[in-house]
């Protein structure tokens, strides 16, 4: 008999607002892969040096920053 799969502890929760963009992307993640949003959005933040350029990131978040500005203290609140 195949050994039951484990299965992953979420025990951080918080409450996050998406743009439609980024919920359809979610949303298209879960319809190939068949995760839920908290297990997709974990396994992309916890592998992020894995599945993201460095240099490509920095270009987007200084793009951001220079259209929408940058909370102060960058905690992002």
């Amino acid at each position: 008999m195949p050994a039951k799969p484990k299965r992953l502890p979420l025990p951080n929760r918080f409450n996050a607002a998406l743009t439609a963009e980024a919920y359809r992307r979610l949303r298209a993640l879960n319809d190939e892969w068949h995760y839920g949003n908290n297990y997709l959005l974990s396994i992309i933040l916890e592998n992020f040096d894995e599945v993201v350029d460095g240099a490509k990131f920095q270009k987007v978040m200084h793009d951001f920053a220079d259209e929408y500005g940058q909370p102060k203290g960058g905690n992002g609140r």
